[in-house]
């Protein structure tokens, strides 16, 4: 007879035993899943592939800085976007990210190279950079243009929102024609709405079409959170690829206007005006050569209203400033002026009104 020990130590084996054999058989009768062949890419995602593999090379992180307290190591202030513009090595991105003294642009493959801003142009956002040194393999982008497009059109985003480099997202030209204010007080015209994702640190990036085209630079969402809400804003190509040689060769962009100051909308909407209403003309400005008119409220006069300019309607001063800047400096605007119930038409000289602005130095 078996004592209990043994016997307890020889039930545990065979307990151990027929639970191997249990695993083997489980391990045995499970049989791996098989990886079924992906096949070929749909054509839309062959062609995003491509756009991203064409464009990114060329697509960098912009860092703005300052020294510190010490003026040795520099601080990050901010981060945006910017893209390779010719094969000069210019790069093109927003004004409003490169309001530091210091500016270093990071290439896709790591490389930090310095650059400094050699133009601006706050009316429009936008800001051209000269690196120290040209990258290898960063061709510049191709343009396409902005005046065709429809809305509906696929679009692609490429930039670094949150600092997360290389990002691309996609959606269409969600609405045209829109208007976008800037730091200079003035509008910029024809902007493109959007709804691929855009948040902060995209800024300066480019908005292309479905041929890898820039058709935009992404400049601006409208947020309540600050954050990707669908709505996003590009300053169209055909005002970019105009600006930027200016700011190339000249350092800033001429500001196209005839010099009045216009009576805010407001005040407009209360005396029952449809149109720009002249507050006032500078003095010896094209728009006091021409005989505009300005209000005084003291006497209650109301000035002059600009109703159409080259037979355009206006509405709102952005209606007008776009023509100005269509038409450019040296040109005369053949303007449509409600007067005492009566309309008159005036031709008016466009001027370059930005002359006391100072452009950065080569």
């Amino acid at each position: 007879m078996l004592s209990p020990k043994p016997l307890l130590f020889a039930l545990l084996a065979a307990l151990s035993l027929a639970g191997c054999d249990q695993i083997q058989s489980k391990g045995r009768s499970v049989d791996p899943r098989v990886v079924q062949a992906r096949g070929t890419l749909a054509e839309s995602e062959q062609a995003t592939i491509a756009i991203f593999e064409s464009a990114s090379p060329s697509v960098v992180l912009v860092i703005s800085g300052a020294r510190d307290l010490s003026g040795v190591n520099t601080v990050e202030l901010g981060a945006g976007t910017g893209f390779i513009w010719d094969e000069e090595g210019h790069v093109v991105t927003n004004n409003h990210v490169v309001q530091a003294p210091e500016i270093i642009v990071r290439m896709p493959h790591g490389d930090d190279i310095p650059a400094r801003v050699i133009g601006r142009a706050p009316q429009y956002d936008i800001a051209v950079l000269q690196l120290a040194r040209r990258p290898p393999n960063a061709p510049p982008l191709a343009l396409g243009a902005s005046h065709d497009l429809r809305v509906g059109q696929t679009t692609f985003a490429i930039g670094n929102p949150f600092g997360f480099d290389q990002t691309i997202t996609s959606g269409i030209v969600s609405a045209l024609g829109r208007q976008l204010p800037t730091d200079s007080g003035r509008e910029i015209a024809g902007v493109i709405q959007t709804d691929a994702a855009i948040n902060p640190g995209n800024s300066g990036g480019p908005l292309l079409d479905s041929a890898g085209r820039v058709i935009g630079v992404t400049t601006a969402i409208f947020s309540p959170s600050g954050a990707y809400a669908g709505v996003g804003f590009a300053v169209p190509i055909d005002t970019v690829a105009r600006v930027v040689p200016q700011l190339i060769a000249e350092g800033r962009a001429p500001i196209a206007g005839i010099g009045i100051l216009a009576a805010d909308q407001s005040i407009a909407a209360r005396l029952g005006v449809e149109g720009v209403l002249v507050w006032q003309t500078v003095d010896g400005s094209p728009a006091a050569r021409a005989g505009l008119r300005g209000t005084d409220p003291q006497r209650g006069v109301v000035g002059d209203v600009i109703v159409a300019a080259e037979g355009q309607p206006v509405r709102r001063l952005a209606d007008l400033t776009s023509t100005l800047d269509r038409l450019g400096v040296g040109a005369n605007v053949n303007l449509t002026v409600e007067r005492q119930q009566q309309q008159i038409q005036v031709a008016v000289p466009i001027e370059d009104i930005a002359t006391n602005e100072t452009a950065p130095r080569k």
